[in-house]
């Protein structure tokens, strides 16, 4: 019986984590659509320029890449 418990346990965690990851999942679509809003205004308004956002992000990278451990952060490039 005890085993039983322990496996109807386990599935009821995995469920849990499902879950988790699920709005995980929703939480990042809606960061990103609410980012690609705000950069697409503040472009549109001219407050920012396309080479402006290219330029930091290329720094913004290169300061991350060298605080990572070699082989983090090189697997999300596009």
């Amino acid at each position: 019986m005890e085993m039983s418990n322990r496996r109807i346990s386990s599935h009821l965690d995995e469920v849990a984590w499902i879950a988790k990851l699920a709005d995980l999942k929703e939480d990042h679509y809606r960061n990103s659509l609410l980012l690609g809003a705000i950069l697409e205004l503040l472009l549109e308004k001219g407050l920012l320029t396309a080479q402006e956002l290219a330029a930091k992000i290329h720094t913004l990278e290169a300061s991350d890449q060298s605080t990572l451990p070699t082989g983090i952060g090189s697997r999300h490039r596009h």
